[in-house]
């Protein structure tokens, strides 16, 4: 005999109506597709990722380390970071909501605070400033928007973009120099057809790996978020 659909019993049990369980499966769904860019916007990656890309450049080589690599290796180093983040998140908000201890609001404020600490820790003042004026210009509020997220994650981004760019300046300056004086040591012996690079690139390597440049760069990109 033919019965009828019952589309409450598909939708996990909770206080919502079936419609609301619905419009909550779909904003899960659409938060884990965009999990990602999430993960760029408010943790460490973006720091990583830029310095290796400059390192990479620095050297002269195209495609070594492939961007599988460098990638591969900012998320593992974001997520050392991050680890006291993550687990403070999951402590108070995921943990608590698994158990249905604390409803999807309350576990949505109690995560998001962990990453609202060190956002606000790593954001630089001006910023941050900046934003919250231009929020206050565009809503007309009369209220402060300083740490609010709208706010505080374009000035962290922002932050993250300058300080990578500081790093990846301090990093291409060594091998700056070793481009000048191998083309002009080139220069001055008549080698006209010779490519500079072609000498300068073992030499950039040469002297990336005596000053043990992965450990170097990467112990200090880490201490920068102390």
């Amino acid at each position: 005999m033919a019965q009828g659909l019952d589309v409450s019993s598909l939708i996990p049990a909770g206080d919502a109506s079936a419609a609301g369980r619905i419009i909550q499966l779909v904003a899960l769904l659409t938060i884990l597709s965009v999990a990602p860019g999430l993960l760029i916007m408010v943790t460490s990656f973006t720091r990583f990722v830029i310095a290796l890309s400059f390192l990479r450049s620095g050297l002269g080589l195209q495609s070594t380390p492939a961007n599988l690599i460098l990638i591969s290796l900012s998320l593992f180093m974001t997520f050392y970071v991050m680890a006291p983040t993550f687990e403070r998140a999951w402590d108070a908000g995921v943990r608590p909501l698994m158990d249905n201890s604390i409803s999807e609001q309350e576990a949505l404020t109690k995560i998001i605070d962990p990453f609202r600490d060190f956002m606000m820790a790593q954001v630089r003042e001006k910023d941050l400033r900046l934003f919250e004026q231009l929020a206050n210009e565009s809503f007309k509020t009369k209220e402060s928007a300083k740490g609010e997220i709208r706010v505080l994650i374009p000035a962290f981004m922002i932050s993250e973009l300058r300080r990578g760019f500081e790093i990846g300046f301090l990093i291409a300056l060594p091998f700056l120099v070793i481009d000048m004086i191998v083309s002009t040591l080139t220069m001055s012996m008549g080698m006209m057809m010779l490519p500079p690079s072609v000498i300068a690139l073992p030499l950039k390597v040469l002297f990336f790996i005596l000053i043990d440049g992965w450990s170097l760069l990467i112990g200090s990109l880490v201490r920068s978020f102390a």
